[in-house]
């Protein structure tokens, strides 16, 4: 067992002076050794000179290629065994099983299992922790339970694997079922079983329990076994916990792919975006080759950014990667342009994917949606049909968006209708809530109540939300209250509703009905959102808030806004002086107009950037009214392209006019 890779030939050179040569037990001493050093080709030479190799010998060839994951040729060599009439022992077959497992050969394996009761270890307690731990990766859970309940003695490899197995195949519960069970039987668990444990209270997204099993880790020594700390990392990521998280990840000096990729996800998902980005260049400097999950959970991080300059540079990251061509990685590409608001680079991502299934083309029907590009919507669904591809529920969320952004009433309507009667797609509620906002912005506000009630299932938040949106829009207050009422039911701590509310009594004048819902919200410990806006210069993300002057350029933003503001004025704008007095969207104490978040970005960005230059700006709300109209003008004067991403979609404003047609 002492011997290094440098000594093997020594010893091999020595059997043969001595005539050992062909000594079953010296040779499989020696086979055995070499497996374990990884020399497993020397191992394979020296076995394949003996005449008749005996069952020990042959397990020992069998189990080397099985430790060394040279699954295919473990079998291979049990297939020989069989043919040279040898007859597995009980050491034989967990190997085999395990290299079955290896290559999801369900098929060997069930082959294995008849064998198994032919030659007497239907009873071998080691044999059939094998087969569980087959079925149970091979998607098979109910046949290694069948394994499992048979067992008269479990051992904790037993428990282990059904519980993995259940873990893996997607069954929490019934796996942490049955690691209670193990833990009444006096079972005590190894780290193999609490990464799985770990894996299924991070499924059941219960922390509280999962804390408990980081406790039991810390209790019994393990908490620096790796698999253990990458399971921990990724319950508390996914938890939202990526403060702790990370000071996890941080204990491990080589982290792998697994554990990068937990850590990044985590962050992008739980509002990190930018420490997901970082993190992901941070990987590929230390030289860890990112997988496609990495790269789809950095793309993600990429589109909440917002930022076009980052965007573009994960393209060319990837574009120069083996990930070029992965569908799910274009997909993730297309998504990504579309919500960093350059639709025509996502187009071109799309237009370079080579093998385009239903989720390419919904991607870029989705992003023409969300852009308020109808027609091209339309025109790449009719593309999308000729092409053969089938559409599926997505496809159709993406198409009523794009039709109810660009005001095509009847085209969407159509569409509604054409999901179910030409295609089977039973409609979802989002669908529902589309044609809702489809009616409701367009006027119809009858017939959108109609359509809320004829629904075959309840209504949520999103149907009657759009229904109170649009009631606002056309001062309906009796449908606007009802559709109201149904909204603070379903989601009473949202202020947002509140304010829909409070918008549509102040645009009638019923300053008492803005004043209950004031109260109410107070009563209900609410306050509105804080409205704010991102602009990107250069590659830099820069924060405004209304009346905004913590800025190190605030004295040369206001005179920039003073003088846009006087151009407007001789320009012929008409400021909508009801938005500062009673819009409750954030901003409706700003002691003027032209200190609103969006307007203060503009301003920094036209002092910041060269004439012509296209500036690209995030909102967390709904522009108001005012805001909208403004940006129109200052387009047309100052010769530029504005791009306004807000709560709800994109506007391209431009010589005077917005890619919305103010239908908004």
């Amino acid at each position: 067992r002492s011997a290094s890779k440098k000594h093997l030939s020594q010893i091999h050179a020595q059997l043969i002076v001595s005539g050992l040569q062909e000594s079953n037990f010296l040779v499989t001493k020696f086979v055995h050794v070499s497996a374990n050093l990884g020399e497993i080709q020397y191992a394979r030479n020296v076995f394949e000179v003996i005449p008749q190799p005996n069952v020990f010998l042959w397990n020992a060839i069998i189990r080397g290629y099985s430790r060394c994951n040279l699954f295919e040729d473990a079998l291979w060599m049990y297939s020989r065994m069989q043919m040279e009439g040898v007859n597995p022992d009980g050491f034989t077959l967990p190997y085999v099983l395990k290299a079955c497992s290896g290559v999801s050969g369900l098929r060997i394996g069930r082959t294995v299992h008849g064998q198994i009761y032919r030659h007497g270890f239907q009873f071998d307690v080691f044999v059939q922790n094998g087969l569980v731990a087959l079925y149970a990766k091979c998607g098979q859970i109910g046949k290694a339970r069948a394994v499992f309940d048979g067992l008269y003695d479990r051992t904790i490899v037993s428990w282990t694997s059904i519980i993995s197995g259940y873990a893996q195949n997607g069954q929490p519960l019934e796996a942490l079922r049955i690691f209670s069970e193990m833990r009444k039987s006096d079972m005590k668990p190894d780290w193999i079983a609490l990464v799985s444990v770990l894996r299924a209270y991070s499924d059941v997204e219960d922390l509280k329990q999962g804390k408990s099993v980081h406790g039991f880790v810390i209790k019994v020594g393990l908490q620096l076994e790796p698999d253990l700390l990458i399971g921990l990392t990724a319950m508390y990521a996914k938890s939202g916990e990526v403060l702790v998280a990370k000071v996890l990840f941080d204990q491990m000096e080589m982290p792998n792919i697994i554990l990068w990729n937990a850590m990044i996800s985590g962050y992008a998902k739980n509002g990190y975006a930018g420490e997901a980005v970082e993190l992901f260049r941070k990987m590929i400097s230390k030289n860890c080759r990112p997988d496609s999950i990495s790269v789809r959970s950095t793309i993600i991080a990429c589109a909440q950014v917002g930022s076009v300059e980052l965007a573009r540079w994960m393209d060319t990251y990837i574009e120069k990667s083996e990930h070029r061509n992965d569908v799910f990685v274009n997909t993730a590409l297309i998504d990504m342009y579309a919500k960093c608001g350059s639709v025509d680079s996502a187009r071109s991502v799309f237009n370079r994917t080579l093998h385009k299934d239903v989720v390419v083309w919904s991607a870029m029907i989705v992003g023409y949606g969300l852009h308020g590009r109808g027609r091209e919507a339309i025109d790449l669904f009719h593309e999308m049909k000729q092409a053969g591809t089938e559409p599926n529920d997505v496809t159709f969320v993406g198409l009523l968006l794009a039709c109810n952004h660009s005001g095509l009433v009847q085209e969407g309507w159509e569409y509604f209708h054409c999901m179910k009667r030409d295609h089977g797609i039973e409609p979802r509620h989002q669908h529902y809530a589309c044609v809702v906002d489809l009616l409701g912005r367009a006027g119809y506000l009858d017939k959108a109540y109609d359509f809320i009630k004829n629904m075959p299932m309840e209504p949520g938040i999103t149907v009657w939300g759009a229904l109170l949106s649009a009631c606002k829009i056309y001062r309906h207050v009796p449908l606007g209250e009802y559709a109201a009422d149904r909204v603070f039911s379903l989601d009473p701590l949202n202020a947002g509703h509140y304010v829909q509310l409070s918008n549509l009594y102040a645009s009638t004048g019923l300053w008492d009905g803005v004043s209950k819902v004031r109260v109410l919200m107070r009563e209900r410990g609410l306050s509105k959102d804080l409205g704010y806006s991102v602009i990107e210069i250069n590659g830099e993300l820069q924060a405004f808030q209304v009346g905004d002057k913590s800025h190190t350029r605030s004295k040369e933003i206001y005179e920039e806004l003073e003088s846009l503001e006087k151009r407007l004025l001789e320009a012929g704008f008409i400021p909508n002086t009801d938005s500062v007095l009673h819009d409750l969207n954030n901003e409706d104490k700003a002691m003027s107009l032209c200190n609103h978040s969006e307007r203060l970005a503009i301003a920094f960005g036209l002092i910041s950037t060269p004439p012509g230059t296209t500036l690209r700006i995030t909102k967390n709300l709904r522009a108001c009214v005012n805001c909208h109209s403004a940006t129109k003008f200052i387009s047309k004067l100052v010769e530029r392209e504005i791009v306004v991403r807000d709560a709800n979609r994109f506007h391209h404003f431009k010589d005077g006019f917005c890619s919305c047609g103010d239908y908004w």
